[in-house]
């Protein structure tokens, strides 16, 4: 669960972490009042999307007075910024965070998540800050330092030592860096968090350890723990598809294929994809029905598929158990009947009520195509989508 950069700050007052002060704006008056109300010699103007890179593509700019603060936030209010991370359709800025200029004498790149293949909490620092870290590493991964953290025994001296010594560091803040490290990491623990990236980290002219800038992805698993999660939901942000699929219990991924994947359980979903990409196609998403779906649930999934404009074929992927396959098929068969048959539907089920499904599907009247297994349907909805 991605979140803003304003909502990553206040989590990071709230774990003793120092920002700078800033206000929240969505509109130009808000931002001329918020600029007024800090009094610093300039102020910068930051849309607030889920997406890095906001500076390259315009949605991060200084103002020196008041008036311009003002001026650039009704400028950017509304705009599309395209970065890397948004895609080409980009993402519409809907509020500006107006914060207090800083007196930068050096940036870094510090960052915090998971290190699944050994378990660890994994610090990713470089002296490289306010660069992209995708390009460093391409180009000069030298520059970038990991330091894994045994989540049992927590972090030890020895591994701020190799971090600070790394960057360079004068050792007049040694004290602070230690500080920060450690707040930096109990704050990724206490709030569930999946990645913490700081870009830049700066030192200010006064020595002091500040995050210009902050993105939080939360483990949304966690959410039990965190009612405050929900508070951060931005549906302005949130693919719509997504959000819908999340209001019926589905579990929905958008990806950049053409075939659509629906399937019971995360592990036949996953060599679903697998598959389908074996027979040269791509998948369009990832959507799960679950273990207890029943023919409402995939009647809501089958629709969704038929609402994402990329999608050329429907490839559907049940194993019975749970999930009774005729089930299945009285709600895809509703559903097509419901909106309509627009694509071609490559059908494969197996397993509990399996010749039940069949019979119904055969006298449904519509033009469904049966794959006899995984590997037949997965070929054969490919060379649909292939033409």
């Amino acid at each position: 669960m991605d979140i803003h950069e304003y909502q990553a700050k206040e989590l990071l007052t709230k774990n003793n972490i120092k920002i700078l002060r800033s206000t929240l704006c969505h509109s130009g008056d808000e931002a001329y009042n918020a600029a007024i109300s800090l009094n610093t010699p300039v102020v910068v103007v930051k849309a607030q999307v889920h997406a890095g890179g906001r500076g390259k593509a315009g949605g991060v700019k200084i103002a020196k007075t008041p008036d311009e603060a003002k001026n650039i936030t009704e400028q950017m209010l509304g705009m599309t910024l395209v970065t890397a991370q948004t895609g080409k359709d980009g993402k519409v800025v809907h509020k500006v965070l107006i914060e207090e200029g800083a007196d930068i004498k050096k940036e870094l790149y510090l960052s915090v998540t998971i290190d699944r293949r050994t378990s660890n909490i994994a610090f990713v620092v470089s002296a490289e800050g306010g660069m992209e870290i995708e390009e460093i590493s391409k180009k000069s991964p030298e520059k970038i330092l990991t330091v894994l953290i045994n989540p049992s025994n927590g972090v030890k001296s020895y591994h701020v030592l190799k971090m600070f010594l790394f960057l360079g560091l004068d050792k007049a803040i040694y004290n602070e860096f230690t500080n920060f490290v450690t707040l930096l990491y109990n704050a990724f623990l206490a709030e569930d968090m999946s990645m913490l990236e700081i870009n830049p980290l700066i030192i200010t002219g006064g020595g002091n350890l500040i995050p210009l800038d902050a993105k939080i992805a939360l483990d949304d698993n966690a959410s039990f723990r965190h009612p405050y999660y929900n508070d951060f939901i931005d549906e302005d942000e949130e693919d719509p598809l997504e959000t819908k699929a999340k209001s019926v219990g589905l579990n929905y991924i958008r990806l950049d294929g053409n075939v659509g994947c629906m399937v019971n359980g995360a592990g036949l979903a996953m060599a679903t994809m697998d598959t389908i990409k074996e027979f040269g196609a791509a998948p369009a998403n990832f959507l799960d029905v679950g273990g207890t779906a029943d023919s409402k649930r995939v009647e809501t999934a089958f629709n969704i598929l038929l609402s994402d404009k990329n999608v050329k074929a429907i490839f559907i992927n049940i194993f019975g158990g749970i999930v009774k396959c005729d089930m299945v098929a009285d709600g895809v068969i509703t559903a097509a009947k419901n909106i309509g048959l627009k694509l071609p539907v490559v059908i494969r089920l197996e397993g509990t009520n399996a010749d039940k499904a069949s019979e119904l599907l055969e006298t449904s009247g519509l033009n469904f195509i049966v794959g006899d297994s995984l590997a037949d349907g997965a070929r054969k909805v490919s060379k649909i989508v292939n033409g």
